[in-house]
């Protein structure tokens, strides 16, 4: 199958490509086609050609927004070949991020965050909990819906004694805000992330440091909520101001806490769950989008509990 692009420039035709033809690499190995290109002109040989086709359209579209990475071209594949994917997209626009959200189950959870006063996002790693409402927050301050983001987390970590860290405690929980600082980075830039740190735009929050205060026109995200107490995710959801919006993370099968059956988060879904204002998005395995094998290292294990 024969297919050319319309593109506009070389830097265009680079960037869908990949460098040294990494992109193509990748959609030949994951659809079992082969690949040949000269030009803006491709050849697509293979039992699933077409598929192969859709995604060079799909990474054609999209190059006209955005630098693509591997992931970019890992996502197209997986629209293509999932049959349980929705036929249309969500997208997440900010100045230097265009986002195509997905699965059923990620645009459920981007639009209750629009939707909703409060969100939870309940689920493994890697289904996109935490980045998507990092993309909806920096969206949501790039458009003026809000004046800050306010990123919380409990100090609460596997094996870890943040006691003997050094610093004090904002600067004991930083590193393990390192993923939504990630995300930041990606969507806003690292001089720009710095520069609204510095200003308190953006502010890093311990959970312990919430207690007594009201924030107002903010976009407030808790991360790990699932090693949140009972007693500490009520203090939480209760410092919501006017114009604000919640955002809540957690994956309920890794809580870090003594008492697991304490889990503030777990608390949460039974005592709000006819709150008509709180949405709550349950991502499952088939919604991760990391590498392939994250995907079935989470299938593996929940097969495994639940055979046990």
């Amino acid at each position: 199958m024969k297919l050319t692009l319309d593109v506009d420039n070389l830097e265009q035709l680079a960037n869908i490509c990949g460098s040294l033809d990494k992109h193509l690499e990748v959609i030949a190995k994951s659809l079992d086609v082969e690949i040949n290109s000269k030009g803006a002109d491709f050849v697509v040989n293979g039992d699933n050609e077409q598929l192969a086709v859709q995604v060079l359209q799909d990474l054609f579209l999209i190059s006209n927004k955005q630098s693509l990475s591997v992931h970019d071209v890992e996502m197209c594949i997986r629209t293509r070949t999932h049959d349980d994917l929705p036929s249309k997209t969500i997208n997440i626009k900010t100045r230097r991020k265009f986002i195509h959200v997905r699965s059923a189950n990620q645009q459920h959870y981007v639009k209750s965050i629009v939707d909703k006063d409060c969100t939870f996002g309940i689920g493994p790693a890697g289904t996109g909990k935490t980045y998507l409402a990092v993309a909806r927050a920096v969206e949501a301050l790039e458009r003026s819906d809000v004046r800050r983001i306010v990123l919380v987390r409990p100090a609460v970590e596997a094996g870890e004694k943040l006691g003997f860290l050094p610093g004090d405690l904002t600067e004991k929980v930083d590193p393990y805000l390192r993923p939504i600082y990630d995300a930041l980075y990606e969507m806003l830039g690292f001089d720009k992330v710095t520069k609204l740190l510095d200003k308190n735009v953006i502010e890093v929050a311990p959970l312990a440091f919430m207690r007594g205060r009201t924030l107002n026109e903010s976009f407030i995200i808790l991360d790990e909520a699932q090693n949140t107490t009972i007693e500490q995710m009520k203090m939480f959801l209760t410092r919501m101001g006017f114009g604000s919006k919640m955002v809540i993370t957690g994956d309920i099968t890794q809580i870090d806490l003594a008492n697991s059956s304490r889990s503030g988060l777990i608390h949460a879904m039974k005592v709000l769950a006819d709150e008509g204002q709180v949405s709550f998005c349950h991502f499952e395995s088939k919604d991760v989008v990391r590498h392939k094998l994250v995907q079935r290292i989470v299938l593996a294990y929940e097969q495994f509990e639940s055979s046990h």
